[in-house]
């Protein structure tokens, strides 16, 4: 199956937060469940670099390099081969308008469209120079933001590891409006990891999120660390279980 969607995710800063499940449990779609690391459950503050985006292969005019930040947290779905390990979005953020609108009113993504900028520099951070990454977006009038400085050079993840949890998901789930569940098959090779040496997390939780989070997300994160990111392919969408015979939610792109 061809591609709907092609780009490079970089540098992804993941600030990773214990949950408690019943905050998640009413944002699970059908036909998954939620998936722990240690019997415990995570939900992640993610920012991202989204660059040479293509559609089908083509370019996508004023939209092929911008930045993203989500919170998202994790789910699978047994499949024919097993468990799929996944991902849900609780909010995902962009700089631009047009995506923001397309994705929110045709496949019920919870998409919104912010001012955003971004700071990178990790030159020489592959050789184990100090880097530092930081993406910001502006609401209520107000610069929020999440950052990481590196240490050392990026290592590939442990198996078992936090990190490896956290970036080994290749698949994404969105619940739709009639109960039913899309899911899209995200692929990408094995990202290597940068530990961190500090991180900063300043936002609105309640505003941007709501009141269910702010107890986790102000807290000291369990785990964090900067993902070095590769090229991806988002493959198009499919109904899950019983929605299975509908027609998908249709083939639009997911992020990390």
């Amino acid at each position: 199956m061809r591609p709907f969607l092609t780009a490079e995710w970089r540098y992804l800063v993941m600030l990773n937060y214990e949950v408690d499940p019943e905050v998640l449990r009413p944002l699970v779609p059908r036909d998954t469940e939620l998936d722990t690391w240690q019997g415990r459950t995570f939900a992640s503050m993610v920012g991202f670099r989204f660059l040479d985006t293509r559609v089908r292969g083509l370019p996508v005019p004023f939209h092929r390099n911008f930045d993203e930040v989500n919170l998202r947290f994790y789910v699978r779905h047994l499949g024919p081969e097993g468990w799929r390990r996944g991902v849900v979005f609780v909010k995902e953020i962009v700089p631009r308008q047009a995506i923001a609108t397309v994705a929110r009113v045709l496949y019920n993504e919870p998409y919104v469209a912010l001012p955003m900028r971004h700071v990178v520099e990790m030159e020489g951070a592959h050789t184990g120079a100090p880097g530092r990454v930081e993406y910001a977006w502006k609401a209520g009038g107000k610069w929020q933001h999440l950052a990481a400085t590196t240490l050392g050079p990026p290592q590939a993840s442990e198996p078992g590891s936090a990190a490896e949890f956290i970036t080994e998901h290749y698949w994404g789930y969105t619940a739709q409006r009639d109960g039913g569940c899309a899911e899209y098959r995200v692929e990408h090779p094995r990202w290597s990891v940068w530990q961190v040496d500090t991180t900063a997390l300043e936002i609105d939780v309640e505003g941007m999120y709501g009141a269910r989070f702010v107890p986790f997300l102000r807290g000291k994160p369990s785990s964090a660390f900067v993902a070095d990111g590769s090229a991806v392919a988002v493959y198009p969408g499919t109904r899950t279980g019983s929605g299975a015979s509908q027609s998908p939610a249709s083939e639009k792109p997911r992020a990390a």
